[in-house]
C-alpha cells in the first residue's frame, strides 16, 4: 500500500501562504511591493482590527486587464518573469508570483483594477482563493486591493498571532519600510480610521526621513554618501551622541528593497567603533545601490535577506562613507586653534609667576574695609599654582567649632571660656581613636575612568563603572520586594516598533514590580509614569529600548532571566560613568568593594578590575630580565 500522498493544489496553497503569509505584516509588505512595480506615485495602506479584519492597499499604478486580473491570483503567475535568465538580475520587488495566490488561499479577497485609458476596469472577488465573482466594474485608474478575513480558515495560524496592538505596529512598520525605501513615492497609513503618517513623494531622503521617523531623530542625523567600485551608498546616520538602545532605527535598503543584513549591520556599527558608548547603537537609514546581477534576492520567500557577490566590496562601501560621515561633524565641532589677539595672553605669562612672586602679589593686594587681606574678587590664579592648603590642625580647629560633641555637656562642666581651637580641639584629638590605616592607596584615576590602587607590591586598576553596575545589581537583585519606583513629574510617552510593543505588553507585571509603571497610550503609544528610584529620569528612553532589545535577544526568557537582564540595564543606568568626577569617598567605597572580593565581575561578566605585579612592570622597564 501506498503511503505517499499527493497533496490537492488547495492543501499545497495553504502550505505555501504559511511561508509568504505569517502575519497582516506580510500581506502589507507584498501589496504595497506590487503597488512600487506597477509604476505607483501614491499608495495608501488602510487596516483594520491589527490587519486581520481588513487590509485594504489603494494604488495609482498601472492597473491590469481583465485577462490579467483573472490569472493574477494563480500559483507562479507573473508579470516580472519570462525565463531563468532573468533570474539573474530581478529587478522589481516581487518575481515569484506566490503572493496573491498564498493571500487568496487564506482569506477574502476583493480586487479592482483599471488600466489607463481603459474604458471600464474590473472587479474580481474571491475566497480560500477560488474566484466567486468577476465583472466590469467603473473604479480610478489603479489597483485596489482588500483583503478581508485574514486566516479565517487556518485557525492553526490565527492562534500564533499577537495582540491587536503588536499586529498594528508590525503592519505599520511594513508599510514604513516601503515608504522610506521609496521617497519618490507618496504612501498614507490609515488605522482604525485614523492616519497614521504620510510622505510626500517628492523623491528627497531627507524630507522622508523626517515625515516618517520625527523631527527628534531627524535633528540628530549626518547626511552619508560613498561610491566605491561601482557599488553606492546615500542616506543618512545618526550622530555618536544620539546612541540608541536598540538596533530598532537602522534601517537598509538595496536597490529600493528594505532588506535585513548583518554584514551592512556590522560595517555601520564597525564605523562607530570607539565613538558610541558602550550598548548604545547607531540609527541609520542607508540606500545601497548596486547592479542587479550582483546581489541575489531569491534566497527567501519574504525577500528581506540577500546575498552580495563581493561582500567586501560592500562593507568597505558602507563602512568609508559612514567614518567619512562622522568624521565631517568632528571638523564641524572642531574649535579654531587661533585665538583672537584680544584674548591671546602673552607668552610665558603664567609660566613667569614663581610661588614668591604669587604671595607677594596677594599681600599688595589693597586691603578691604574689614583689614581683611586677600585677592579682589575674581582674581587669577597662575597654571600649576595653587594657594598653600591650611594644616591639618588648622582644618581640624575649624571642624570642631561645627561638631556639638566637642563641646562640654553642662555649663559646669565648661569652665572658663575657651578659645576655640585650642584645649577643646586637644582634648578632642586625645580621645578620638586614630583610624586603621588601610592597607591600600588611592593613587588617583587614569581618565576619569580606571582607579588606580596601590597594594603592597601590586598596582590595581578598577573600572568604576563595571564595579559601581556590580554592586547595584547585588542590591537590587537581593531584595525579597519591589523595587522602589520614582512618580515622573512629567510623563514620558514613548512609540515602540512591533516587537518592543509586544515585549512591553507581555512583561508588564515584571516591569512593574521592577519600578516601571509604564501602560498603554492610545493605539500605538506608550506612556512612562514611574521609574526605579535608581534611575534618572533622562534616561527613561534609553533604558526602556536597552531593556526590549535584551528581552528580544533572550526570545522568550523564564521569569528569573527576564528579571535578571531588566536589573542589568537598571543598574548600568544608576552606576557612575567614566569621565565623571567622583568624591574621594565613593571611590574608596567601590576599591574596598573590589578587594574584599564582594565585587570581581560586572553583570555583563567582564572584569571590574586588573593587577599589575612589581616583578611584571620591572620586567615591563627592563629592570629585570
Amino acid at each position: 500500500m501506498s503511503i505517499i500522498n499527493i497533496l490537492s493544489p488547495h492543501v499545497a496553497d495553504l502550505i505555501a501562504a504559511g511561508e509568504v503569509v505569517e502575519r497582516p505584516a506580510s500581506v502589507v509588505k507584498e501589496l504595497c511591493e506590487n503597488a512600487l512595480d506597477a509604476g505607483a506615485k501614491n499608495v495608501t495602506v488602510e487596516i483594520r482590527g491589527g490587519g486581520t479584519a481588513l487590509v485594504r492597499v489603494r494604488d495609482d499604478g498601472c492597473g491590469m486587464s481583465p485577462e490579467d486580473a483573472g490569472v493574477a491570483f494563480l500559483r507562479h503567475a507573473t508579470s516580472k518573469l519570462r525565463d531563468e535568465r532573468d533570474l539573474e538580475a530581478i529587478a522589481t520587488m516581487g518575481f515569484r508570483g506566490e503572493a496573491l495566490a498564498a493571500i487568496s488561499a487564506v482569506s477574502k479577497v476583493r480586487l479592482t483594477t483599471k488600466q489607463r485609458g481603459a474604458e471600464s476596469g474590473t472587479l474580481v472577488t474571491l475566497e480560500a482563493g477560488e474566484i466567486t465573482d468577476m465583472q466590469p466594474f467603473g473604479c480610478p485608474d489603479g489597483t485596489t486591493m482588500e483583503v478581508r478575513e485574514l486566516f479565517y480558515n487556518t485557525p492553526a495560524r490565527q492562534k500564533f498571532l499577537k495582540s491587536d496592538r503588536a499586529e498594528t505596529a508590525a503592519c505599520q512598520a511594513a508599510a514604513l519600510r516601503c515608504a522610506l525605501a521609496h521617497p519618490e513615492v507618496s504612501f498614507r497609513f490609515i488605522r482604525d480610521g485614523e492616519e497614521q503618517f504620510f510622505s510626500p513623494g517628492d523623491g528627497r531622503q531627507d524630507s522622508c526621513l523626517y515625515a516618517l521617523l520625527g523631527r527628534a531623530l531627524a535633528a540628530d542625523m549626518l547626511s552619508c554618501v560613498g561610491e566605491r567600485e561601482g557599488a553606492a551608498v546615500s542616506g543618512y546616520v545618526s550622530s555618536p551622541s544620539a546612541g540608541r538602545g536598540s538596533r530598532a532605527m537602522q534601517f537598509f535598503f538595496c536597490n529600493g528593497r528594505a532588506i535585513r543584513s548583518q554584514l551592512l549591520q556590522a560595517a555601520l556599527e564597525q564605523a562607530y567603533k570607539n565613538t558610541l558608548l558602550t550598548g548604545r547603537f547607531p540609527a541609520c537609514v542607508l540606500y545601497l545601490t548596486l547592479p542587479y546581477g550582483s546581489v541575489d534576492v531569491n534566497v527567501h520567500p519574504a525577500k528581506t535577506e540577500v546575498k552580495f557577490t563581493d561582500e567586501r566590496k560592500v562593507f568597505d562601501t558602507v563602512y568609508y562613507a559612514v567614518l567619512s560621515a562622522l568624521a565631517g561633524e568632528e571638523r564641524a565641532k572642531a574649535p579654531s586653534a587661533e585665538l583672537p589677539d584680544s584674548i591671546r595672553p602673552r607668552e610665558g605669562f603664567y609660566q613667569s609667576m614663581s610661588a614668591e612672586d604669587f604671595r607677594a602679589k596677594n599681600a599688595a593686594a589693597p586691603a578691604r574695609s574689614s583689614g581683611a587681606s586677600k585677592p579682589p574678587s575674581g582674581s587669577w590664579r597662575p597654571t600649576g599654582l595653587r594657594a598653600p592648603d591650611p594644616s591639618w590642625q588648622e582644618r581640624l580647629d575649624l571642624k570642631s567649632r561645627n561638631v556639638s560633641s566637642f563641646e562640654p555637656k553642662s555649663p559646669a562642666a565648661q569652665g572658663p571660656t575657651v578659645p576655640a581651637g585650642s584645649r577643646i580641639v586637644e582634648k578632642a584629638v586625645q580621645n578620638v581613636e586614630k583610624p586603621r590605616l588601610p592597607d591600600h592607596k588611592i593613587l588617583g584615576e587614569a581618565m576619569k575612568t580606571y582607579i588606580l590602587v596601590e597594594r603592597g607590591e601590586d598596582l590595581i586598576l578598577i573600572d568604576k563603572h563595571a564595579a559601581h553596575e556590580r554592586m547595584i545589581f547585588d542590591r537590587l537583585k537581593a531584595q525579597d520586594r519591589a523595587v522602589m519606583a520614582q512618580s515622573l513629574l512629567v510623563p514620558v510617552t514613548l512609540r515602540p516598533d512591533a516587537a518592543d510593543a509586544e515585549l512591553l505588553e507581555r512583561n508588564a507585571a515584571l516591569l512593574s514590580s521592577l519600578g516601571f509603571e509604564i501602560e498603554p497610550y492610545g493605539e500605538a503609544d506608550f506612556v512612562v509614569r514611574a521609574l526605579p528610584a535608581d534611575i534618572d529620569a533622562a534616561d527613561v528612553s534609553g533604558a526602556i529600548e536597552e531593556i526590549c532589545e535584551k528581552l528580544r535577544r533572550g526570545g522568550a526568557p523564564k521569569a528569573e532571566e527576564a528579571r535578571d537582564e531588566i536589573l542589568h540595564t537598571v543598574a548600568c543606568k544608576a552606576a557612575i560613568k567614566a569621565g565623571w568626577d567622583n568624591a574621594p569617598e565613593e571611590l574608596e567605597r567601590l576599591v574596598e568593594a573590589v578587594l574584599s572580593g564582594a565585587v570581581k565581575y560586572c553583570p555583563h561578566g567582564r572584569p571590574v578590575s586588573a593587577v599589575l605585579t612589581k616583578k611584571e612592570l620591572d620586567k615591563l622597564f627592563r629592570r629585570i630580565v
